[in-house]
């Protein structure tokens, strides 16, 4: 498929489940303002050159004008991997620029075999640096519908809380930068159907270790999809609880580096 079909795509058989959601999104949290330069992060994951092109899109036909950077980190991927994120980027006419960091070879050694958290943490640094070197005040990333309801029950089952993935960020390391998540509205299967729809194959993170750290991700989508047999609405529901949520019903919780307990209220 060519790219003037793809993008037409985009728009019309697929509005209702990826245009219009994305749009809504950045709508509904503000992610955008006149002005704003935002450094639009590819990994060579279809999530986030779904993300690209959509950006490409409300960019030319969205009211607020704002310029886009296409950005991506290479972690230390293999030859195979960067190629193909290079060729589909060139496909999708995405102008992307690419740095290099040796960051996969860095957290193994801090972190032995389960460098996943340093690693992410080290990426999402090395991305908000070369934003800030690009011009750029905002990068997005393309975490999706799915990602943010699986980090709801990850952290809940994994970690004993209740932290949202959430769809805007300032960043508290880099002063006048932001993240956003405009992807937050559309779903994993929306996004794949069309990257099949289209004809264009991404692979993973690009990772060695990708199934070890996705194994618990993993689990909580098998989850899901079991509770959804019963329940259709269950995605949606563990989705609208991080905007229903009762601090009267809470016992703990904390503000802006403070903790609070009901007992501080309780008469």
């Amino acid at each position: 498929m060519n790219i003037a079909a793809i993008e037409k795509a985009l728009i019309k058989t697929y509005r209702s489940r990826l245009y219009r959601p994305f749009v809504n999104a950045l709508d509904d949290y503000k992610m955008i303002s006149s002005g704003d330069r935002v450094a639009v992060c590819l990994s060579g994951g279809k999530d986030s050159f779904v993300m690209g092109k959509l950006f490409q899109e409300t960019a030319r036909r969205g009211k607020i004008k704002f310029s886009l950077k296409f950005i991506a980190i290479d972690p230390g991927y293999g030859e195979e991997h960067l190629q193909s994120l290079l060729d589909n980027a060139r496909r999708l006419k995405i102008p992307v620029l690419v740095k290099e960091k040796n960051i996969f070879k860095t957290a193994t050694k801090l972190a032995g075999d389960k460098p996943c958290y340093i690693c992410a943490r080290m990426r999402r640094g090395a991305l908000y640096e070369f934003a800030r070197d690009c011009g750029c005040n905002k990068i997005a990333l393309g975490h999706h519908f799915n990602d943010a309801i699986e980090t709801i029950l990850m952290n809940i089952f994994f970690a004993g809380s209740f932290e949202l993935m959430m769809p805007k960020l300032k960043s508290t390391n880099f002063p006048g930068m932001e993240l956003i998540r405009p992807m937050i509205y559309v779903k994993e299967k929306d996004i794949a159907n069309f990257m099949r729809y289209a004809g264009i194959e991404t692979g993973d993170c690009g990772c060695e270790i990708a199934g070890e750290r996705d194994s618990a991700r993993a689990e909580i989508k098998k989850l899901i999809s079991q509770l959804k047999k019963t329940n259709k609405d269950i995605d949606i529901n563990i989705f609208r609880s991080g905007a229903n949520i009762n601090l009267d019903r809470a016992i703990k919780w904390r503000h802006r580096g403070k903790t609070f307990s009901f007992l501080d209220l309780y008469d």
